[in-house]
């Protein structure tokens, strides 16, 4: 049996000098950039070079260099790669470790930041001090970081949930997140509607309202992106043939398969194989 997937990401901030995760990110293969996950802090990603697609819950973002992304807490939120090279810099903190009161405030921001100028040059501040690594480098990108925290708040800021509000969303994925650990164990065999909503005691009209509402997503179309992404691993392994892979990750029609191998990936499972047995 796979391993259960965990949607939830703890994040540990043990530094109290430095509570930030920073790092950059580079992709040039089509497909996924990062996993879909949530977690209580605000991720920030910056378009270095490139473009990317970040899908926060239903809302598709399409993000190019200059551009800022901005998961807010507790949000499903999931990376995608076009196949063109693609760099970002990433950035994830609490915003209580900047400012208890702004914290307590939950405040949802925009979700796309467009070519703001002000925004750029905090940015690319933030990126030459990281390709720099001087001494007093992450002082530096954390001043950074709090100029831009308090320039968003001014200008894209979009709302401010009270406590109620924010504990019903954590609580809705938090439910969800037993449905995609189940999806994840049992993907490779025929999983329902029906089946996924009585995890979580909800009648099949309410259990696909709330994944939808939260991915974007019907759940089929989840399951099957799922499969997709481990069959691609298998493949290239190279040690397995295309046929045996759809039957191994739950697809009874090897045509269907194809289709959407194809569609996702911009290539055939025999042509990733095969490349896999060259190499």
């Amino acid at each position: 049996m796979a391993q259960a997937l965990e949607l939830y990401e703890k994040k540990i901030l043990r530094d109290e000098e430095f509570p930030i995760q920073l790092f950059r990110s580079r992709f040039h293969i089509k497909g996924s950039c990062f996993a879909l996950h949530w977690h209580e802090h605000i991720e920030l990603h910056y378009v270095v070079s490139g473009q990317t697609m970040i899908r926060l819950e239903q809302e598709e973002v399409e993000a190019r260099k200059g551009d800022l992304v901005i998961a807010n807490s507790n949000i499903l939120h999931e990376g995608f790669c076009d196949g063109t090279p693609v760099e970002t810099l990433v950035a994830i903190f609490d915003m209580a470790d900047f400012s208890r009161e702004l914290a307590d405030k939950n405040i949802i921001f925009r979700p796309l930041v467009h070519n703001d100028p002000e925004v750029i040059r905090i940015m690319d501040g933030i990126s030459g001090e990281l390709a720099r690594q001087e001494i007093g480098s992450r002082l530096v990108c954390k001043g950074y970081l709090l100029q831009l925290v308090a320039y968003l708040v001014r200008r894209y800021a979009l709302e401010m949930l009270d406590r109620e509000d924010s504990l019903r969303r954590r609580k809705k994925l938090e439910r969800l997140n037993i449905v995609y650990q189940y999806i994840e164990s049992h993907y490779s065999e025929p999983v329902s509607n029906r089946e996924l909503a009585d995890l979580i005691h909800v009648s099949e009209g309410r259990f696909n309202h709330l994944f939808k509402e939260s991915t974007g997503k019907a759940p089929l179309q989840y399951i099957n992106e799922v499969r997709l992404d481990k069959a691609m691993n298998l493949l290239k392994k190279g040690n397995y043939t295309a046929t045996q892979v759809a039957d191994a990750v739950g697809f009874s029609d090897y045509n269907h398969f194809g289709r959407l191998f194809r569609r996702t990936f911009g290539c055939t499972p025999l042509e990733v194989r095969e490349n896999s047995r060259i190499v």
